[in-house]
């Protein structure tokens, strides 16, 4: 059974080889993250455990059994109890409910963990799958995205209460 789990620094070799594995997949519905991604991905790694120390972001891996990646589901901009999401799985791993899973396991913990009480994200309009992914697990369409949050194409804000409003 896969494991969601933080980001610590033993996970880059996996991370590392996760992201190569699957570079031509994601840049079929991302922007590609660039050659230098991967020469400097030691220093990447290294900046990101920062980030997540600082309490600016909280980066989680989905592990199989083997410590294999199956995916990465971030939290970023973590402020005031609100943060965006991002996430891309494996393509053997795409289509099983696997990001649906984890991406509701990470709102389920992320107000007791994080103490965020909505999250966001933005999904290209020609990413369907994704768009899915959102619905499923409790988002609703907000509004239309910059193509700059979507790499560079059409796309939609979407938005999930993680805990009930307060009322009085």
């Amino acid at each position: 059974m896969p494991e969601l789990t933080l980001l610590h620094a033993d996970h880059a070799p996996a991370v590392l080889a996760f992201e190569l594995a699957n570079r031509a997949y994601f840049a079929a519905s991302v922007s590609d993250r660039g050659d230098e991604f991967f020469d400097r991905y030691a220093d990447r790694h290294h900046a990101l455990l920062a980030e997540q120390a600082a309490g600016i972001c909280a980066f989680y891996v989905l592990v199989a059994e083997d410590g294999s990646v199956l995916g990465r589901f971030n939290l970023y901009d973590l402020e005031d109890g609100d943060a965006a999401l991002g996430y891309r799985v494996a393509r053997h791993a795409a289509g099983r409910g696997v990001a649906t899973a984890a991406v509701e396991e990470l709102c389920r913990l992320a107000p007791a963990r994080h103490g965020l009480r909505t999250l966001r994200a933005a999904a290209a309009d020609e990413n369907a799958a994704s768009r899915k992914v959102l619905v499923k697990a409790g988002f609703v369409p907000t509004g239309p995205a910059d193509p700059a949050d979507v790499g560079g194409k059409p796309g939609t804000w979407y938005r999930r209460d993680l805990v009930p409003p307060r009322q009085g």
